[in-house]
């Protein structure tokens, strides 16, 4: 009977995870289909291209309750490590590869879409992490630096798994942690959200990548040519 248990918890978080928030909220405002704009997902980022900072940033907090919300549902319902690690990676599939979200594309073949993951894997980290809520406060900045620092969304999404994964390590081998499945968790989200994120990886190494960061030096760059 558990085992049913578990499966509907891992298939619940999946479908709450699918649901498509910065779809709902980008529509309800501006009337706008994130779909058609900018990357076409429906996570954070592009919610705010679609709809500005305010949208993209009530987007990105229901991305990431998502995640934690999964967790805080297995620990509930299934007292199970192995669903409670599984139940949070179902939910970034969920955001990425939406039931939702179907269509065909122009070849005919039928596709999800959703988002990158980046938030909800964050959430599904922080539910893990939620007893030790110090260790959220220390890893939050890190993809907060990696954006405005580094310049790109796509690096700081990737950042969040890589973060979480060292955190989960850390804590497993210094005797914090008796779980090693969190460390699964990480890297799964890991390369759940490499793949979502081949376009933007492919661009960036090719120059075309949007640069969201501040470097001050460009400005001086650019001000230097049209002097001359």
């Amino acid at each position: 009977m558990q085992i049913l248990v578990d499966a509907g918890v891992v298939l619940l978080a999946y479908i709450f995870g699918a649901i498509p928030f910065g779809l709902l909220i980008v529509k309800a405002t501006t009337g706008k289909d994130i779909r058609l704009v900018a990357s076409g997902r429906t996570g954070g980022t592009n919610a705010m291209r679609a709809a500005g900072c305010w949208v993209g940033i009530a987007t990105t907090l229901f991305d990431i309750f998502k995640g934690t919300a999964a967790v805080w549902l297995a620990q509930t319902l299934a007292p199970n490590v192995w669903v409670e690690v599984l139940a949070p990676i179902a939910t970034v599939l969920g955001h990425n590869y939406s039931v939702f979200l179907i269509e065909r594309n122009l070849g005919g073949n039928i596709r999800l879409r959703g988002g990158a993951g980046g938030a909800t894997a964050a959430g599904g980290a922080i539910g893990l992490l939620w007893p030790m809520w110090w260790l959220i406060l220390l890893g939050f900045p890190i993809p907060l630096l990696m954006f405005f620092g580094v310049g790109y969304a796509s690096i700081a999404t990737i950042s969040i798994s890589l973060t979480a994964t060292i955190i989960f390590a850390l804590l497993y081998f210094f005797g914090y942690s008796t779980h090693w499945q969190y460390i699964v968790y990480g890297l799964a989200t890991f390369v759940i959200l490499l793949w979502a994120l081949r376009p933007n990886i492919k661009a960036l190494m090719e120059g075309r990548e949007r640069f969201h960061g501040w470097r001050p030096w460009r400005k001086k760059e650019a001000e230097a040519k049209k002097s001359e």
